[in-house]
């Protein structure tokens, strides 16, 4: 749910340790603040959800040094699209990686249907993207509501997965248990409230330490639809993906992953999905 910015420099030293297998020196932290026309070319898969014709957006970034032959797969945060893990993309191409950021349905470039959204049917639409594109295993790095799907994907086909990195997720918890339940109306009511002003406030609450001008670039995609025609389809997929989160649990199955995993929570991490409903 939260992009974690304070720990990301660290965080993504530690994911590349598990990937590479060696200590890595370089700190990503100079790579913050990048502008926000996208650095790398956004394209368009096409699938087929429940009669519907859509397109799943994705960046498909080659090695800019010696390839190592193989490819990492990153996985967004609810709020997020694959845009913000362009530093960290960036750096695994330089690495000698092939990396795969794609928009899930629902988020950043990619359609925004009106259909049933399951953890189940984001892994098979990532699979479909992986086939197309010729790729037969990945290293998967998956962060905030990133990492249920990134677990479910890893349950579906364990076989695709050579390693797992959980970084700062969501999911540990079922929050039918913590969460009081929220009817799907109102929760797009909630949605179709938003304003960029409270998108950078909701973004703010991320951070223990004072925030920074370069975080604002997060807050500048999310709230790139609103005041658009888009924006409507946008509040109710994001309405529906909440509804997934509290309602498709996966901590119950963490037992059953088989391959090898990193599990990373920063110290200072304070997301809490649905908060401010909680009375916990």
């Amino acid at each position: 749910m939260s992009p974690h910015g304070r720990g990301r420099p660290r965080l993504h030293y530690l994911i590349l340790v598990f990937l590479l297998g060696a200590i890595l020196a370089p700190s990503l932290s100079a790579q913050q603040g990048q502008p926000l026309d996208p650095k790398y070319t956004v394209q368009f898969f096409q699938l087929q959800v429940e009669n519907q014709d859509l397109r799943m957006a994705y960046r498909d970034v080659q090695p800019t040094a010696a390839s190592k032959g193989k490819s990492v797969l990153l996985l967004h945060g609810k709020n997020f699209s694959g845009f913000y893990w362009e530093p960290t993309i960036e750096f695994l191409a330089q690495q000698g990686y092939r990396v795969i950021a794609p928009d899930q349905l629902g988020f950043g470039d990619s359609s925004r249907p009106d259909i049933h959204y399951s953890f189940h049917q984001m892994a098979e639409n990532t699979k479909a993207l992986l086939d197309h594109l010729g790729i037969q295993q990945v290293c998967l790095v998956a962060h905030s509501m990133g990492r249920m799907l990134g677990v479910r994907f890893t349950l579906l086909f364990p076989a695709t997965v050579e390693k797992l990195v959980l970084e700062n997720p969501i999911g540990l918890e079922d929050y039918r248990k913590l969460v009081p339940y929220t009817p799907l109306q109102q929760q797009y009511a909630a949605e179709l409230s938003q304003t960029y002003e409270k998108m950078l406030d909701y973004q703010k609450s991320y951070y223990p330490e004072a925030w920074k001008p370069e975080y604002e670039i997060n807050v500048q995609d999310q709230a790139r639809v609103l005041d658009t025609g888009e924006y409507t389809r946008d509040a109710w997929s994001a309405a529906l993906t909440y509804e997934m989160i509290y309602e498709q649990p996966v901590v119950y199955e963490l037992s059953e992953i088989s391959r090898p995993a990193l599990l990373i929570i920063g110290q200072d991490d304070r997301t809490v999905v649905g908060k401010s409903h909680s009375s916990r």
